[in-house]
């Protein structure tokens, strides 16, 4: 067991011990391999334009559709039909995104993508390709796999992403994991295989179990008390956010790191693989009425240590409202409508850019308030008082462009084509 350190407002805290993985030769999920269902085929779009550089696409749920902007202009290029709340994530193939819906994951074809003869562009399209899952959840990118998480089983299936880029009408091969307990939870695979789970039931969730590419368990952990969320940072260490901490695993060990507060949730984790800094959303508040958080928790992966930080006075955001910058900088639209940039290692605002309107937190997590979304130098932030979408250039500070939307904006996802 090894000792760590933790600072909140420049106080040092000690920690609780490190779980130690160990070897337990237990078996597996006690699950193997099963093939996902086919779904009706959708035909290839035919490229409409080509050009010599990428093109990057957004897309954008809305009450009754999700609107397809091109990245550079944010000019309208497709306008979707779809009922209910949707989530949407991208697929990490640079053209497709994944659509949350009652049958699980639906494909929703952007139209920009590159080949060996330039970045094609076509009509965007939700095509009726489906990932089933039973209470879809979580939506993974890591490497060269995509690992989707089905809430309603806690099944985890799991397809090679450039497969889907080349699938054409008919969905890429998959691989099923059997889930334990159904639970709201996540999965990942590593580069060598390794699979990390959350586990849990429908009543409370404890901690991470970890198989290795045979399928055999490794370590486990049973110390992360309402585990959500899931980050992996530089050398592929993986971060859980706990309701009093964040559970890190780095090649084959397990360290608990404990809040500085007796309730100090983590719950998302926004990360840049290049960066051993992990920042989480923190709340330290757990009779909060609403979904505001003032303040930010930076986990180092590599000393496994955290800080906690206050954010400026009028400073405020949702587990929405982070992203990581091309230099592994952490920006949030904040309530005060502006763009600030904090440094990973002290958490200090080093820039801020007025970009919105000043907005008030969502009553309920699921309603429309700003979201922000980053591909390459560009930062995607939403209005939904405005019914407006901006790109806000991160290295110079200056809105390029700004477009209308065909309803209010919800969640975002952006693909780089």
């Amino acid at each position: 067991m090894t000792a760590n350190q933790l600072t909140k407002h420049r106080r040092h805290l000690a920690l609780a011990a490190t779980v130690a993985s160990s070897a337990l030769l237990m078996t597996a999920c006690g699950s193997s391999p099963e093939p996902a269902s086919e779904a009706s085929a959708t035909p290839d779009p035919t490229p409409s334009a080509t050009s010599a550089s990428p093109t990057s696409r957004v897309a954008l749920s809305y009450d009754g559709g999700i609107a397809v902007v091109v990245g550079t202009t944010l000019e309208l290029e497709g306008d979707l039909p779809i009922d209910g709340f949707t989530r949407l994530n991208p697929a990490g193939d640079g053209r497709h995104a994944l659509v949350t819906v009652p049958e699980g994951f639906r494909v929703l074809d952007l139209g920009t993508w590159t080949d060996s003869s330039g970045s094609q562009q076509a009509e965007p399209k939700l095509t009726d390709l489906m990932f089933e899952a039973e209470t879809a959840g979580h939506v993974v990118q890591h490497g060269d796999k995509t690992v989707l998480y089905a809430d309603g089983t806690s099944d985890t299936t799991i397809f090679t992403t450039d497969d889907l880029l080349d699938a054409g009408d008919s969905l890429p091969a998959t691989d099923v994991i059997t889930g334990d307990e159904a639970h709201h939870g996540v999965s990942i695979v590593l580069e060598d295989g390794t699979f990390l789970t959350t586990v849990g039931n429908s009543e409370s969730r404890s901690g991470i179990k970890v198989l290795d590419a045979d399928g055999n368990e490794t370590a486990s952990s049973d110390e992360c008390p309402s585990i959500h969320g899931e980050g992996t940072a530089m050398n592929e260490v993986v971060a859980f956010g706990c309701s009093d901490g964040a559970l890190v695993y780095d090649k084959g060990e397990i360290t608990k790191i404990i809040s500085p507060d007796e309730y100090g949730r983590i719950g998302n984790a926004y990360v840049s693989e290049n960066s051993p800094i992990i920042a989480g959303d923190y709340n330290s508040n757990p009779d909060a009425e609403d979904y505001l958080l003032s303040e930010l928790a930076l986990i180092d992966t590599g000393t496994k240590t955290m800080q906690v930080i206050d954010l400026p006075e009028g400073v405020e955001y949702t587990f929405r409202d982070v992203a990581r910058g091309p230099d592994e900088e952490i920006l949030i639209i904040a309530t005060d409508g502006a763009l600030h940039t904090l440094d990973p290692e002290t958490g200090e605002v080093t820039n801020s850019i007025p970009v919105i309107e000043a907005w008030e937190g969502p009553i309920e997590w699921q309603d429309p308030h700003p979201a922000i979304e980053v591909i390459g130098e560009t930062a995607y932030i939403t209005d939904p008082a405005a019914k407006k979408l901006y790109a806000v250039d991160i290295t110079t500070g200056d809105i390029t462009s700004s477009g209308e939307l065909p309803g209010v904006p919800n969640e975002i996802a952006a693909v780089e084509g």
